[in-house]
């Protein structure tokens, strides 16, 4: 029995070095050489300081910005508390929300549900073009722009479908208000 127990634990501490460390290292490190961007979470590095990732949204709230959806895990869209709110439709607090959402987004055009409800996650950095052009008109009088710039904007960062089949066209938010810093540093 001694000989099987002692057996067991060595193939235990075996299998958790391989499979717990080796394996996960290596997988790792084939990752950052054959996809360095994706790898390191496709963060997005401006004059050589990180200020975001294409796959975390990140809070947008001046009027001359287009805003993000809301987030389920707090205002700072923070990764390590991502989650859905679990509030079902019924739920006073998540009803609440969305009218408040409704009610600072509201330009008397129906809202778009992406603009006022948070995604599985809680943090989702896309929104639906239609989204997208919702806010046209007030970034585009913020920033003294005419709409139809704006729009064309818009339309010039949508990302579509997976391979014309798979998803929906998206629309990433920080790369969209980017472009648009972009525009004003000019």
């Amino acid at each position: 029995m001694k000989k099987h127990i002692i057996t067991a634990c060595r193939y235990t501490a075996v299998t958790a070095i391989l499979l717990g460390l080796v394996y996960p290292l290596l997988i790792t490190g084939l990752a950052r050489l054959a996809f360095k961007n994706k790898a390191d979470g496709q963060l997005i590095v401006r004059n050589g300081e990180v200020i975001g990732s294409k796959l975390i949204g990140q809070p947008f709230t001046g009027a001359g910005y287009f805003h993000s959806r809301p987030s389920a895990a707090g205002a700072g869209y923070d990764a390590s508390a991502s989650a859905g709110s679990n509030l079902g439709p019924t739920n006073t607090a998540l009803v609440n929300r969305v009218e408040a959402s409704v009610k600072a987004e509201n330009t008397g055009a129906p809202v778009p549900i992406d603009l006022v409800t948070a995604s599985g996650s809680g943090l989702d950095p896309d929104l639906s073009p239609a989204a997208a052009l919702y806010q046209v008109p007030r970034v585009a009088r913020e920033r003294g722009l005419p709409e139809a710039v704006v729009r064309r904007i818009v339309m010039d960062t949508i990302t579509p479908r997976q391979f014309g089949l798979f998803g929906e066209p998206t629309v990433n938010v920080l790369s969209l208000n980017m472009v648009l810093e972009k525009m004003k540093a000019r």
